[in-house]
């Protein structure tokens, strides 16, 4: 049996291919769906830029509370040795030998270069290596007495820091420069 058919199928006979093309919106009803869209999709929109701004506001705040963890804790490590330096600060002259203060010292220099080289601290204070302006500064220059020490490190005048890739000081170094035939 076949079902009765509306005169909107009636005025719109099948195309060619047998598909029935989509009814026609009324431009009222056109406009409306498009409004509620655009309302949905600003929606969508804000939501998700004020998302975006509470996780850029969170992110910030979570690097800054880690920074300050992380350097607490490194502050943590030091205050042992500047506990023993401030011992040594008090130490009687009249009492003490400089043997002994020496010593003291160097046990202290120890206690900090064990924290420093935990956290990775590197020091840079080598002679005798090419000259390198990513961890070089040269700060004076010196006769070379041979061809193969040209442009190199004669001496460390202050030693430079490098913690991981990031350079913390330059060492300034003395670089050596050679003449050719010297008299």
């Amino acid at each position: 049996m076949t079902e009765p058919t509306s005169s909107a199928e009636n005025q719109n006979p099948p195309e060619e291919g047998g598909s029935v093309p989509p009814p026609v919106e009324l431009p009222d009803a056109a406009l409306q769906r498009v409004t509620e869209e655009l309302a949905a999709l600003k929606d969508k929109y804000l939501r998700s830029a004020a998302e975006f701004e509470n996780f850029r506001k969170r992110t910030a705040k979570e690097r800054v509370e880690v920074w300050a963890k992380a350097q607490g804790e490194l502050i943590e490590r030091l205050v042992d040795g500047l506990d023993d330096l401030n011992r040594f600060a008090e130490v009687d002259q009249a009492t003490t030998d400089t043997k002994t203060l020496h010593d003291g010292v160097e046990l202290v220099r120890r206690k900090f270069w064990k924290v420093l080289d935990a956290v990775g601290l590197v020091r840079i204070d080598q002679t005798g290596v090419p000259f390198d302006p990513k961890v070089h500064e040269a700060v004076t220059m010196g006769v070379a007495t041979a061809a193969e020490q040209d442009h190199t490190v004669g001496a460390v005048l202050q030693a430079g820091y490098r913690m991981g890739e990031t350079l913390i000081r330059p060492a300034r170094v003395m670089v050596l420069s050679w003449k050719g035939e010297q008299s």
